[in-house]
């Protein structure tokens, strides 16, 4: 049953199902959860996000943390009355620029440290840049990097497990600094991997190349290799981009399409109109 959270909005109780480190050998930990909404009346789309309350009483006085986190899976087929909820989760560490002193990120270890059976709090869905279109005839440019690949994993289920009839062209470009660092990507098994046959997808994992180098920069690496199908598909009508992940995603994508645009200031022309047009979704952070 769901209720209501002042400043917060209607809330409903979340269990639990499975927690799934998928960044097994790399430094930096990221886990899948699914978890299951008992509420029937809870729906979503593709796209949007969930918040997730963390019990207090926390710094400051606050009896609750909230934080936002995309919906990585597709909705569910008509099956049982639950519904199921999937989200990427990497345990995060801050560093106090005064003390120095280190300190774990609230939601995310609340989540990162959460068993099968355990009972959260969600809010939402709240509502996201991040919009399917209905034509699917439409072209789809995906970019992202880290976590930022889940809307991009729930678009790939509905498109081509839930409706399967999908005609427009499809890619994603995700990175990471090391093939260790890839969401999904880490064995034959990925489910990203199993559309990688279907003749209108094609995805491009980001890989870095130097010790130091950031996932932005491998993700602009990649995509200076295929810029020349990525401005095509920018150049074709039906196109809508979409990019998630760090803040600095977007200007590791201006950069690259400036050059295809042949300068900044035409690229600019080309970025405004997908905007005015409604084919520019952006979802970054820092």
């Amino acid at each position: 049953m769901s209720q209501f959270t002042p400043e917060i909005g209607p809330t409903t109780a979340a269990v639990v199902k499975a927690s799934q480190r998928v960044t097994p050998d790399s430094a930096a930990e990221v886990r899948h959860l699914t978890l299951e909404v008992l509420d029937p009346a809870f729906q979503f789309v593709e796209g949007q996000s969930i918040g997730v309350l963390v019990p207090g009483p926390h710094a400051f006085g606050n009896a609750q943390h909230l934080r936002r986190y995309s919906i990585a899976n597709a909705r569910n087929l008509p099956v049982g009355d639950g519904v199921t909820l999937e989200i990427l989760v990497r345990r995060c560490f801050y560093v106090d620029e005064i003390s120095g002193e280190r300190y774990p990120g609230v939601a995310s270890n609340y989540l990162c440290d959460a068993r099968p059976g355990d009972q959260l709090t969600i809010s939402g869905p709240y509502l996201s840049p991040f919009k399917m279109p209905l034509d699917n005839r439409a072209n789809l440019l995906m970019i992202g990097t880290g976590t930022g690949v889940a809307p991009f994993r729930a678009f790939a289920q509905l498109i081509y497990e839930r409706r399967g009839d999908w005609k427009g062209q499809v890619r994603l470009y995700y990175g990471g600094r090391s093939g260790l660092d890839l969401m999904y990507a880490n064995d034959e098994s990925t489910d990203l991997a199993n559309y990688y046959d279907d003749k209108t997808f094609q995805a491009f994992r980001a890989l870095g190349t130097r010790p130091m180098m950031s996932s932005s920069q491998a993700l602009g690496q990649a995509l200076a290799e295929h810029a020349a199908d990525a401005w095509r598909l920018i150049r074709e009508s039906n196109t809508h981009v979409f990019l998630s992940g760090l803040g600095k995603i977007a200007q590791v994508f201006d950069q690259v399409m400036a050059e295809q645009a042949g300068s900044a200031d035409a690229w600019k022309q080309v970025k405004q109109q997908l905007i005015d047009e409604g084919r520019w979704s952006e979802l970054t952070y820092d």
